[in-house]
């Protein structure tokens, strides 16, 4: 079966090819040549990901799925949630995005906060929702080079490492993502067979 991944993050396509079941062929924006804008204007990270898939849906015709995902700290209120591609600005730069998340928890005791993975599945002219959630501490600097995102400074519960320190078969065991993902993976696999 054919799956289109309404994404074109080398990352996010590597992550997830590497937790699908056989029998899923995995297709990213980039090997269909899909060069077209995504909406992505939603109030909430699940509209977010029910939007983009819709969108690719009615363009392709085919399954497809589209992931959004955000940090939430509660002693920001919540930032950068929703926004946390863009946290620091249009430019969507991952170091820029840190540094402020840094710079507002400077000083502060409260660093606790969560990844969340909202998975929208386009599929026999339904949408279904699949949602992952880990949650950890932000640490006082960078560490790791793996990843992507804030990964350098979220230490999820559990470990000693941040998601950047480990390997993508570690992270992937524990991520927002990867819960997201089995669950989306289970509901495949009773639709397949």
């Amino acid at each position: 079966m054919k799956l289109l991944f309404a994404s074109s993050n080398e990352h996010k396509i590597a992550e997830i090819k590497a937790i699908l079941p056989h029998g899923l062929q995995l297709i990213s924006l980039k090997e269909i040549q899909f060069h077209d804008e995504i909406p992505e204007t939603a109030d909430t990270i699940a509209e977010n990901a029910v939007q983009k898939a819709t969108f690719l849906a009615d363009k392709m015709h085919i399954p497809c799925f589209a992931d959004d995902t955000g940090l939430v700290i509660p002693s920001l209120n919540g930032e950068p949630g929703v926004y946390s591609a863009r946290y620091a600005g249009s430019q969507r730069d991952a170091h820029d995005n840190m540094d402020l998340v840094l710079e507002k928890l400077n000083g502060q005791s409260d660093r606790k906060a969560y990844f969340t993975t909202v998975i929208a599945l386009y599929i026999n002219h339904k949408v279904h929702l699949f949602e992952g959630r880990i949650d950890g501490t932000i640490i006082t600097e960078k560490r790791g080079n793996n990843g992507f995102g804030y990964d350098p400074i979220f230490v999820p519960e559990g470990s000693d490492k941040t998601f950047a320190e480990m390997t993508a078969d570690e992270k992937n065991e524990m991520s927002h993502r990867g819960r997201s993902l089995a669950k989306m993976t289970e509901y495949l696999k009773r639709v397949i067979h």
